[in-house]
């Protein structure tokens, strides 16, 4: 699997997963909202970890 992530990239992804973590668990976002941000998170942090995003795959881009 060839990587297409840069490290900006994976570092905003990160951030953005800590993000919806704090919001979720924080209980600032509930409900459906809450669960889909955890959702995200979760891809996102999975994405950050492997620096392999499939959609960017699918649509040839790379940011690295």
């Amino acid at each position: 699997m060839k990587t297409n992530l840069s490290n900006i990239d994976r570092v905003v992804r990160v951030v953005l997963a800590a993000v919806f973590a704090y919001l979720y668990f924080g209980g600032i976002v509930t409900g459906t909202l809450g669960i889909v941000l955890v959702v995200l998170g979760v891809v996102f942090l999975l994405t950050a970890v492997v620096s392999f995003c499939p959609l960017y795959a699918i649509f040839k881009f790379s940011t690295k």
